[in-house]
């Protein structure tokens, strides 16, 4: 059980470090650079021209009316794992604690913890089982995130799952065309004579 969760964990982390540099690649790219960003209903599914075993994710974000972000799911698929990652962003002044949940009309996830906070928000970056994805793909169009504020409060948060599996069958379609071959051999160095393995 700790071997799983440790793999889990080293996972998680190094899909989300090629996730951070992968959403920075715009900003610091010129125009070959960009993403291909494909909308479906309410959610975008977008493609990084970069060698990656995650080239691909789909998100929604939600903007407040003075243009400000409120809210940001992101969700990636390795195709070499056959594994999800998934980014929430919520606001800054949240209890780190609580963590959030996502409620539709069919699904309750468990409580998912915050991994980070900066400047733009605070993060829940960890790796999901494809179960869950499942769930969410199976629920209907309304639902929401549910966050506990510092001062006690409880928040909902609303977001769209319409075209959530419309985009996932995308995502993971794309996913698997462009990501890079992982090989477990021909990147390995060679053996030093007389080295104890």
């Amino acid at each position: 059980m700790k071997m799983k969760h440790i793999l889990i964990g080293a996972f998680a982390g190094v899909l989300l470090a090629s996730g951070a540099a992968l959403a920075q690649a715009p900003d610091t790219a010129g125009p070959p650079g960009r993403p291909d960003i494909h909308k479906v209903d309410d959610w975008f599914v977008r493609c990084f021209p970069v060698q990656s075993p995650s080239p691909c994710d789909m998100f929604e974000e939600l903007d407040s009316k003075a243009g400000q972000r409120v809210l940001s799911l992101s969700l990636a698929y390795v195709p070499s794992l056959d594994r999800h990652a998934i980014q929430i962003t919520v606001p800054l002044e949240v209890s780190l604690a609580k963590g959030l949940t996502i409620n539709t009309d069919s699904y309750n996830s468990p409580v998912m913890h915050y991994r980070r906070c900066d400047r733009n928000g605070c993060y829940v970056e960890m790796a999901v089982d494809n179960a869950m994805v499942e769930s969410l793909a199976k629920s209907g169009p309304q639902g929401k995130l549910t966050i506990t504020a510092d001062n006690g409060k409880t928040y909902g948060l609303a977001i769209s799952f319409k075209g959530f599996a419309a985009a996932h069958d995308e995502m993971v379609s794309q996913a698997r065309a462009k990501a890079k071959p992982v090989s477990k051999t021909a990147d390995a160095p060679a053996p030093t004579p007389g080295a104890t393995p």
